[in-house]
């Protein structure tokens, strides 16, 4: 798997030439020396102590998750000062990263799925163009005209009654922010971890909290930085047959309605 890019050197440089400093004023500002400060920049030091990695980030102001993740340089002036006041950008999602897609004749994007086979290679190439051009793509009715939509399978019973097997029909979320609590959404994480269905809230703190429906399954949160991509819910489709309803099931959803209505008169 592609190890995920480190942006710190040229990120170091990039701040201390925005602020026209020299690498001379610089190390006299972290109290650190000129050839450090060179190495640095360099990335003739491939392991910055935890010392050096403070000390950067305290001083510009930007988190030390953000000086290693994002190319800085291809940020904008307000986002630079959006992080600057302490606004992580990673809860934002899609305002750093770029989506690629793929289109037919008529520059009509398809929808592209990714097979369980594709799932390792998708978290290494999820952003590279002929990669996604190389899944096989559908064109599905009834999608609304706008955004984007990609289908992905589902393994597992941790959001049944959803079955595993299923293919999920998702819409790409550009900005994380305006997610309601508790959205169904196919996540795609960083590294070694898988991609998962779950229900996503996405906290203010930066951490991206996952629940499944099937109650046996503890919740958990992962950092807004160890997520890739969110995709919402759309529709999805199986080939099992839906299970009929047991006796509990069916006492528990007549509680559930009368919890409504009983709750409704309450607001009235």
């Amino acid at each position: 798997m592609e190890k995920p890019k480190n942006f710190f050197s040229g990120n170091l440089k990039f701040l201390r030439e925005r602020r026209s400093q020299t690498q001379q004023g610089l190390a006299e500002a972290l109290g650190l020396t000129r050839s450090k400060v060179n190495a640095l920049e360099s990335g003739q030091t491939k392991a910055p102590s935890p010392e050096d990695f403070l000390g950067i980030s305290g001083y510009f102001g930007i988190s030390i998750d953000s000086l290693i993740r994002v190319d800085l340089s291809k940020l904008g002036e307000l986002k630079l000062r959006e992080l600057e006041a302490g606004n992580d950008v990673y809860i934002r999602g899609g305002n750093l990263r770029v989506l690629a897609i793929s289109v037919d004749k008529g520059n009509n994007e398809h929808v592209e799925y990714v097979p369980i086979k594709a799932k390792a290679g998708y978290m290494a190439g999820y952003n590279d163009p002929e990669f996604i051009a190389s899944l096989p793509k559908f064109s599905l009715p009834n999608l609304p005209k706008q955004g984007t939509y990609r289908i992905f399978p589902i393994v597992g019973d941790s959001m049944l009654p959803i079955p595993g097997g299923s293919d999920v029909v998702t819409q790409y979320v550009e900005d994380w922010s305006g997610l309601k609590a508790d959205t169904p959404c196919i996540v795609i994480l960083s590294g070694q971890q898988d991609f998962v269905f779950k229900l996503v809230t996405v906290d203010p703190d930066g951490m991206v909290r996952l629940k499944s429906l099937n109650p046996l399954f503890e919740p958990y949160a992962v950092a807004a930085g160890e997520v890739l991509e969110i995709w919402k819910f759309h529709a999805y489709t199986s080939r099992q047959l839906p299970e009929p309803e047991t006796d509990l099931q069916q006492l528990v959803r007549a509680v559930r309605d009368m919890q409504q209505v009983v709750s409704g008169w309450k607001e009235g």
